[in-house]
């Protein structure tokens, strides 16, 4: 237990020293003021928590230290801890034996980290016994092709490709189609980077949402959005478009390691009530962490 809270405090060194570093100057003064409040209040807006989430602390905070006659600055630390994780949803339990296959749509802007995302899903669902089939439908970018091909050689994981510029529907209808017959336990369908600001671009995902439900009955069974965590607030508006477009049914926080700005997981649990189901904690392919809210709080706070 201890190496996995290690990991997830190395992880999120940067949003714990650029966003909470100053936690300790704030609760380190003798009583509770003005501008105790003035400066929780910037520190939780610097680390991208968003007005809205930031507000509702801030007023929960102060309830609490009214009920209960709290003067210290210093007692605001463990009901700050508190009331961050009440703000935070546990993930929910995945199980996809109900649908075989299950077929997982995976979308995302360019450059999220959206297809070594997959690569990192393959590897832990292959190493829980389960048989994963891969779907190249991001096609209008043929590097993504490759960079998919490289990872299902590596991971030694079946893949279906499509021609460059082809139709993503089609590599995902074959994919699913292919799923069924070779009676395989995931297919898991990479789509192109999908600008969320172009509307071309996101009806065309929505097709590749309905051509799986032709190519199988229910399919697809999730839908999960990589949201890159370096954007802060950019990734909010992201995940509002995307969840409008293909009813986003879960998020994974890709770069999470590399981002200051974690406090976004809250301002996209609290707007939109989406459920958050794995960080990106490092580039490796076993660098993929199922989201844990205790561990997630305790590392931003850790400094």
């Amino acid at each position: 237990m201890a190496e996995f809270f290690d990991k997830w405090k190395q992880a999120l060194n940067r949003s714990s020293k650029a966003a909470f570093g100053r936690l300790a100057t704030v609760f380190g003064a003798s009583e509770i003021g003005e501008s105790t409040w003035e400066d929780l209040e910037a520190l939780l807006l610097q680390a991208d928590l968003g007005i809205a989430t930031t507000g509702g602390v801030i007023t929960a905070l102060q309830k609490c230290v009214l009920q209960e006659g709290i003067t210290s600055a210093q007692e605001l630390s463990s009901l700050l801890r508190a009331e961050l994780l009440a703000r935070l949803d546990p993930p929910p339990a995945l199980d996809f034996n109900a649908h075989k296959p299950a077929v997982i749509l995976i979308v995302g802007v360019n450059g999220s980290g959206k297809t070594t995302t997959i690569a990192k899903l393959s590897r832990q669902f292959s190493e829980q016994g389960k048989k994963v089939l891969l779907a190249a439908a991001d096609t209008f970018r043929a590097a993504a092709v490759d960079q998919l091909q490289v990872w299902a050689e590596r991971l030694d994981v079946p893949i279906i490709t499509g021609q460059p510029n082809g139709d993503p529907g089609a590599v995902a209808y074959d994919a699913i189609q292919a799923g069924v017959a070779r009676k395989v336990d995931l297919v898991l369908v990479d789509t192109a980077g999908r600008l969320h600001t172009r509307t071309n671009l996101m009806e065309e995902l929505k097709k590749v949402h309905r051509v799986s439900g032709k190519a199988l009955e229910g399919a697809p069974h999730a839908v999960w959005l990589v949201l890159d965590a370096t954007t802060g607030q950019n990734a909010l508006q992201q995940a509002r478009i995307f969840k409008d477009a293909v009813k986003v049914t879960g998020v994974i926080l890709a770069k999470l390691d590399s981002s200051a700005r974690g406090g976004m997981a809250f301002a996209i649990q609290k707007e939109l009530g989406i459920p958050i189901l794995y960080a990106g904690l490092g580039e490796k392919s076993d660098d993929l962490e199922k989201f844990n809210r205790e561990s997630f709080v305790d590392g931003i706070l850790s400094s």
